[in-house]
Formats: structure tokens, sequence, C-alpha cells
């Protein structure tokens, strides 16, 4: 064990080297500290044996204070077999001075040959630090990420590996290529190149995606950086030559739990810029006249002022809107008399993209509802770039539920028989939000089964052996439910009676149902398909549909039904239609299954009276084509075919089925076998039944809807003689069948 003290003169500090007793090691040699920090040792006559002098960058990067014990040992720079020599380097640098400001300009070509000149040989790893002296100037160097390349194997060496690990290291050598960059709120400046990247690069040196802690949104991420961070990573002198500006503002846009303020957020970290400045939209606004405005002025302040300094040299200034919705709705929408919303819009329009506009500005506006934001923002040089934020994949959950039980398996709390693919296939259509809910709600079932018996508040003594477990998911499952997507209880209410195959009609409907299915899923012309189902009342189209529907799987399914909309105004009727049609251009499969439509359109044949604004709301939706990537399998119901001929409806659906009634004798057989209060063997008395309907109504056809046989069924069994009572209950529902 070695003691730590100081690197007796500057010249040694300045050295970058670990100074030793010569009776220790040589001067030249390679030392590992603590089993990860190599350096080169220095040996010098004046330092005590089992001491080592260390610069104050040195002790900073390895964690040491003064008069520490540390073990250090010979390091073999071919250890392993390899021989790691450092192809480029990034590093960041600044004057050693918090006060120091200076107006030169350094170019980045004379700093590295500089800096190879003063570590030349020496093995350097990412989080390194150095005090590097130029020219009686002090500058801290801090080295980020390094690529090297394995020169065992020969002269041209394995591929070569990028990496911001300390473990990582390897050799300087003069071949490295070192990329600089300004450190943050650093006065230093640095030399454009044609060659190098800005030194007051956008993009962190060390920055991993995999450190920002969000999940299933790898491609948006892939977007944002081609459309927004591409041109400013690049040499500025490169990008003059294209005489293009950089990307100003970004629009993320989506359903509520998505992501888009963490996303917002984690952008702010990935980048090499000013903190960023976070606005709720409401925040914004202010009763007195004028405040407003003043208030959008004043988040540009610090940008227009540094840009005036420094031009390009200047740092990257972001302002985040979060509900950008608030202030920036479309100009003229407003009924408020004062004109301070459309005034607001105005302001930062002229701020964003005005006679006087800059170029280090970056403004990232979120919102639910792009459709209310004014135009004017949306335009090239404004808010261009527009990325939806949608929900969440397979594979993406699979990314966020990693990420929320991170810790838990981590710490080994959580049991063995969770499986996380298996949660990230039952929870369909969660948002990362709701995800992050289903953790927490697991964690407190498993919190309860180690609360004492009769007490709330006392705390088991096994508290040490809690573990999360599969079924505390389950039973999440059942307590968060995602609040897009499929409704089940709305499909289940529709098929609470299942669905009877009595006749080949309905088998047939739904083998035709299946085909809709596939063709809107694979079909790459048709990715609308529209099909109406028609039929007598209480025939069972609603739920023939509800089947379809659940047999699908597909992510999205809702359903509009008149029951929902009881009370509704037109206006309120159109709106929440159209609503559920803009949910379903979200997801890559959808099903929107439109019940009784002749009820949704008021319809009654007495004037006749219907509603011609939601007739003409359907028509159009029925008709537009969802976005790209999205399709969308529509399926209605109605009993009055006739109607809707007559509105010119029909025409408005690709398919139409129909469903029949129970037709005869035998498909009520069938019923009766499987609904009927009769045993195995009971087939004679069966039919003795059936027969007794016929000699009551002189007919073997039966002609009621599934529904009405169901209902005389469970009436029937309520009473003593099952078999007399629903004869005559069948007797009544095919006479006025028939009237």
């Amino acid at each position: 064990m070695f003691g730590v003290t100081q690197a007796s003169t500057n010249e040694l500090a300045l050295s970058n080297c670990l100074i030793v007793s010569p009776q220790d090691f040589t001067s030249g040699e390679y030392v590992i500290a603590d089993g990860q920090f190599v350096f080169t040792a220095r040996s010098v006559e004046s330092m005590p044996p089992g001491m080592v002098g260390a610069s104050g960058a040195q002790r900073e990067w390895a964690g040491w204070s003064l008069n520490q014990q540390v073990g250090i040992g010979r390091w073999d720079p071919l250890s392993g077999g390899s021989r790691l020599v450092l192809t480029a380097l990034d590093v960041e640098i600044g004057f050693n001075s918090r006060n120091r400001i200076s107006d030169q300009v350094y170019d980045q070509e004379v700093l590295s040959k500089w800096f190879i000149t003063c570590y030349h040989d020496q093995i350097l790893a990412p989080g390194q630090r150095m005090i590097m002296d130029y020219k009686s100037i002090l500058f801290k160097v801090i080295v980020r990420s390094v690529q090297v390349m394995d020169m065992a194997g020969g002269e041209k060496g394995a591929p070569e590996m990028s990496s911001s690990q300390p473990s990582t290291r390897g050799l300087l050598s003069q071949q490295t290529h070192i990329n600089f960059f300004k450190m943050q709120d650093s006065p230093i400046k640095l030399k454009a190149s044609a060659k190098r990247p800005a030194a007051n690069a956008i993009i962190q040196p060390n920055f991993k995606f995999e450190d920002m802690g969000i999940g299933g949104l790898d491609s948006e991420f892939s977007s944002i950086f081609r459309r927004a961070f591409a041109s400013r990573i690049f040499p500025p002198a490169l990008v003059e030559k294209l005489g293009i500006n950089h990307v100003k503002g970004i629009l993320l846009y989506g359903p509520p739990g998505t992501g888009k303020t963490l996303m917002a957020r984690q952008i702010g970290k990935m980048l090499n810029a000013r903190e960023p400045k976070i606005v709720n939209g409401p925040e914004i606004l202010n009763k007195y006249v004028g405040q407003s405005e003043e208030n959008v002025r004043n988040l540009f302040a610090d940008a227009e002022k540094e840009y005036k300094a420094k031009g390009e040299e200047s740092d990257l200034h972001i302002i985040i809107f979060d509900e950008l919705d608030a202030i920036c709705k479309q100009r003229g929408s407003r009924s408020e008399s004062t004109g301070v919303g459309d005034s607001v819009v105005n302001q930062l329009l002229s701020k964003m993209d005005g006679v006087d506009q800059l170029n280090n500005i970056l403004i990232i506006g979120m919102t639910n509802r792009i459709d209310m934001i004014d135009e004017a923002l949306l335009r090239p040089g404004r808010l261009e770039v527009h990325l939806e934020i949608s929900l969440p994949d397979e594979s993406g959950r699979k990314q966020i539920l990693m990420i929320h039980t991170n810790k838990m398996r981590a710490n080994k709390v959580m049991a063995t028989d969770v499986d996380v693919e298996e949660l990230a296939a039952m929870t369909k259509n969660f948002s990362g939000a709701e995800i992050e809910g289903l953790v927490k709600s697991a964690s407190s079932f498993a919190f309860n089964r180690h609360i004492k018996v009769g007490t709330t508040a006392g705390v088991s003594s096994d508290i040490d052996k809690l573990q999360v477990n599969r079924q505390d998911f389950i039973n999440a499952l059942g307590e968060v439910q995602p609040a897009f997507g499929v409704n089940e209880e709305e499909l289940e209410t529709l098929l609470r009676n299942g669905i009877v195959n009595y006749s080949p009609h309905i088998e047939a409907i739904l083998d035709e149902g299946k085909l809709f299915i596939e063709q809107v899923k694979t079909s790459e012309r048709t990715p609308l398909v529209s099909v109406l189902l028609y039929g007598p009342t209480g025939s069972g189209k609603s739920a023939l549909a509800a089947q379809i529907a659940k047999s699908s799987d597909f992510p999205f399914m809702k359903l509009l039904s008149p029951e929902s909309m009881v009370g509704y105004n037109e206006s309120a009727k159109v709106q929440a239609i159209t609503k559920v049609f803009s949910d379903s251009y979200k997801s890559p499969l959808n099903i929107v299954l439109i019940d009784n439509i002749e009820r949704l359109l008021e319809w009654v044949p007495i004037g006749p009276r219907f509603s011609n604004a939601v007739l003409q709301a359907l028509l159009v939706l029925l008709r537009r084509q969802p976005p790209k990537g999205r399709r969308l399998l529509i399926l209605a119901t109605t009993t009055e075919r006739s109607l809707l001929h007559q509105m010119n409806a029909l025409d408005y659906f690709d398919a139409q089925i129909g469903v029949p009634n129970v037709a005869d004798q035998a498909e009520l057989e069938k019923i009766l076998i499987k609904y009927g209060p009769f045993g195995d063997g009971d087939l004679a008395r069966v039919r003795a039944v059936i027969a007794k309907i016929a000699d009551v109504t002189h007919s073997q056809q039966v002609g009621v809807g599934i529904k009405k046989i169901l209902t005389a069924i469970e009436t029937a069994k309520q009473s003593s003689d099952f078999d007399d009572r629903f004869v005559e209950l069948m007797a009544r529902a095919i006479a006025d069948s028939v009237y």
C-alpha cells in the first residue's frame, strides 16, 4: 500500500505522471492504482519510498484524499494478449481558472499537436482529468470518450471500438485524432474547423441512449436526431458551405402518458447546452395588458444577448413548452375580447422566425391536440419537426418494464417467476405512465402481504423477505386499466350470452368477419374496410360484431353506441364520434364498432326525423382514409337497412352481411339443448316441446330473433312448468313476428 501526497513541483503535477520513488518503480513504467486507474510512473529521488505524488486533477479523477492508502502495482500494456491504441479521443477543454476571460481564439489543430506532445505514450481512459500548460495558460482537460484499436493482431489491427466506459483505455500515439469540445459555461473560444466537429457541439461526447431511462422510443429518437441535431454535430464550416440553418423547433404530440414531457426533459440532458427553460403553457398568460407578450420575450432574452456577443459560437438555448395548445390556439378561434391569445402567438412567431432571427435556440413544444395549434407555428423555420409519440409496441413495453423494474431486479426483490416478456404481451395499449402505475400497484400488493394481521400500520417481522412476484403483477393488471385501446367491459356486455352456433349462417358470418380482419391486417390497397351487419331486431347482430372484433386481437377497439350518448345534443355527438375515429388513427390496427346506427342518427318513423349533422359526420368518417401505417376496420349494425338505402348511406360500406332470425325447428332444437333445463338424455322432451309449439302456431317455421328466444328460456325457467310456459312464450313471440 502507498500513501498519497502532493506532486512536489508544478512541472511534475502538469506531466500527468504519478510521482514515485526510484526504489519502488522506474520512470516510464505503467502502474495501475486501485485496480482501475492506469498512470505513467515518473521516479523522483525526493519522493520517499512507499509514497506516491498525485496532482489535484489526478486525485479528483481517482477520488483520493491526501495521506490515503492506495494499492499500486505494475501494469502491462500487453495484458490479455492485446495492445489497445487510441485512434480517436473526445476531450472537453476549458480554462482552469473560472475567472479567466480571453478573446483569443485557439486553433484545434495546434492544440491537438501540443496535447500529443505533452502526453505522448501515456495511457488515457474516459473520465481522466489533467491540467495542461499551453503558452503559460493552464487548461483543464477531461477525457470524455475514446476510440481504440487492438494492434496486437498485426499492422492493421482489429476493428475500432468506441466507448465511454472508464475500463476502456488505450495508448496515445502520434496518429491519434483528437476532437476538442468546449466545457459548458467556459468562456474559451475554439476556432471552427471544416474537418473537426464544432467545439461547442450539441451532443455530449459521452452520451448514451441507455442512460436516458426512456423505453420504446428508439425510432422517435432517431428521427429527432436526424432532423434536429445532425447538422449541429458536423463542423460549422461544412454546414456553412451547405447554406442551411439549424432546425429551431420540435413538436411532440400524442396521447397522454406516452412520454412526451419525459422525452423533452431527457433531450435537455442529452445536449451539451444551457439548462433548458421549462414552461407550462398557462404560465405565460397574464391578466395585465402586454404582460403575456413580455413573458414570451423574456424567455428569449438570454439567447439574444449571447448571440449578439458570440454569434455562431453561442451555446444552444433550449425552451420547452408543455401544454403548448393552451397558448398557441388557432388565431381568431378564441371568444375573448382581449386578443391576448393571438398576441402571444404573434410574439412567439416573431421571436422564432422574425427579422432578427436567432440560430442558437431550440424550441420543444408538447401537446395532446396538434389540431388546435396555429398553423403558422407548424411550418418550416418554426416548429418544423413534428413527431408523434404514440403508444409503445410490445418491444417498447418490454423496455419500459425493464426500466421501471431495474432496481427491483438489481436488489433481488423481484421474484424469479416474473417474466418481463410475458408482462409486455399482457399490457397491450398501456402507455409508459400506465406501466409505471402497474409496477407501483404490484408493489402495493407485495407490501400488503407483510402487514400485520388486524392492523394497517404495523409491519410483519419478515419484511426482509419481501418479493414482488408474478401474482402481484396479475393482480395489478386487474386494477390498472389502460385509458386508450380496448374497452373489454363494453364488448363483454354485448357478448353476455356468448355466440350460439345454431345455424350454418352464424359460422359463415364469423368466417367472413375473419376474412375482413385479415384483409385489414395484410392488404396494402385497403387499409380501411367498412362492413354493415343488418337484420331484424334481436337477431344477434351486435353480439356477432363484438365477437368478430374480439377475435381480431387488435390493440384498439372502441364501441360507439346510442347508450353512451344519451342526453348528447347534435354537436356533442359529432364531437364524441369524431374523437373515437381520431383515436383510432393513433394505433397500427384499429376497430370501431358502431352499434344500432339508426338510433345514433335519432331516426323515428313518425315524421320522419333524423340528425343530418350526425349522418354527415358518419358518412365522412366512413370514407376517411387512416394515416400511412395505420389500418381501420369499421363494423356497423342496423335493423333499418332500407332507411340507410334511402339516405344513400349503403354505398359508404364496402360489404354488407345479413343476420337472420332463428328460421326453423332444427335451429330452435340446438338452442334448447344448449340453454334449456334439459339433461343429456332429454332429446325426446326437447322435441316434444318443439312439437307443441308447432301445434299451437300451425307452422314449422320459427322466425324469431335469438335474443327473444334466450329471454323466453330464462323466463320459463322461473316457472314450475318450464315446458308449457316456454310453449306459451314462443307462440306469442312467433305471432308477434308475423304482424
